[in-house]
């Protein structure tokens, strides 16, 4: 009798997997699954929430409006009504909005982390507290209630109209400051079927992915849809399903040649390649024009024998040059390799800005083999 008879068939299909990974020879760029691919629909959810935080040393919103009309509406709340006329004007309260992630899989009384931001003219909210605060989803449902006190990693002082201000104060973190009270459903355990979803669009790493688990569990276990979606048959019990996904996601896969891109950041002027850009031969010249202005000033005195109400005034001398270096035509060779194609680069010692036209000049002349983004 076949020792594998009396095992679930999603616990046998979990050992195979392991005993293939164990075979299977690991190529040069392999990677996991779970690196490329996550289970689709099994991710966290964004909440925000509106809330007042109190115990502020005077460095609160102060008179804004709708900072009294929170406090007011929540003493309200409390039982507490102030009387006909009466305005609050709290300087140790701010106004804030609350933000966390909900991850998957969180149940009811769970607590999650979260982020408190001021929206008025609080100073500072180092040493408040956040009062109770729910904290809706896009469905706008109430999935967590956070309360605490807030951790700001920042300080500050003022005196005599000086200020010394260290990192940033008008934003916090609570740890743990946020229970969950609803449970968000995934479409994990629904169906015959899961289906992976790729970190990146590309038709080659799908294939391989469903060429991977085909290999260790059988022909026809996984296909793949399109370039970012591969569908998976899986084990209908809940226990078996799990243990299925969690050996399928250890599984090697050879990565995918990237597509080649050189992407450019304007904000910090940053030039970033990838390993599969290439460099057809190609001559550039390269040269700076700078112009310099200079200006001096020059008293003019009123001649002798000049006309009654004359002045001496001061004039502006202007002096312009135009200086242009000379620019060499320098010779790039071919490169396949990304160390060669940086040490072509670097020979026309040129600045990241300067650079970016030069790759882009390069690209119109079919001499860079690679996609230009700019971020």
């Amino acid at each position: 009798m076949n020792r594998w008879t009396f095992l679930p068939r999603g616990l046998l299909a979990a050992m195979t997997i392991m005993a293939a990974s164990a075979l299977m020879p690991t190529p040069a760029q392999a990677t996991r699954v779970k690196d490329v691919a996550a289970v689709q629909g099994v991710r966290s959810n964004q909440l925000v929430g509106y809330g007042l935080v109190v115990g502020l040393d005077g460095t609160g919103d102060g008179n804004n409006a709708y900072t009294t009309r929170s406090l007011a509406n929540f003493m309200q709340q409390m039982g507490i009504s102030l009387p006909p006329g009466v305005t609050v004007q709290p300087k140790n309260v701010a106004a804030v909005l609350v933000t966390a992630d909900l991850p998957a899989f969180a149940r009811p009384g769970q607590t999650i982390d979260v982020t408190v931001s001021s929206v008025g003219s609080a100073k500072s909210l180092r040493g408040g507290t956040l009062i109770q605060t729910p904290l809706r989803g896009a469905d706008g449902q109430v999935y967590a209630l956070a309360q605490g006190s807030l951790v700001v990693a920042g300080a500050g002082a003022s005196a005599g109209g000086s200020s010394v201000t260290v990192n940033h104060l008008n934003a916090g973190r609570i740890p743990n400051g946020a229970l969950v009270e609803r449970t968000v459903p995934t479409p994990l355990l629904l169906g015959e079927t899961v289906t992976l979803a790729l970190r990146a669009d590309d038709f080659q790493t799908a294939s391989r992915v469903a060429a991977a688990i085909n290999r260790a569990i059988g022909d026809g276990t996984a296909q793949a849809l399109d370039g970012r979606t591969v569908q998976v048959r899986a084990p209908r019990d809940p226990n078996e399903r799990v243990t299925f996904l969690a050996s399928l996601e250890e599984l090697p896969v050879e990565l995918a040649t990237p597509t080649a891109r050189v992407v450019f950041n304007a904000r910090t002027g940053s030039v970033v390649l990838n390993q599969a850009v290439k460099l057809a031969p190609a001559a550039i010249a390269h040269g700076n024009l700078s112009i310099s202005i200079s200006s001096t000033p020059q008293v003019s005195q009123p001649p002798p024998l000049a006309p009654q109400g004359a002045q001496t005034v001061v004039t502006e001398k202007a002096d312009i040059q135009i200086q242009q270096d000379g620019g060499k035509i320098i010779e790039v060779e071919a490169s396949a390799q990304l160390a060669d194609v940086v040490r072509a680069l670097n020979k026309l010692g040129a600045t990241p800005q300067d650079l970016l036209a030069i790759l882009q000049a390069l690209k119109a002349a079919g001499a860079l083999k690679a996609e230009l983004e700019v971020i």
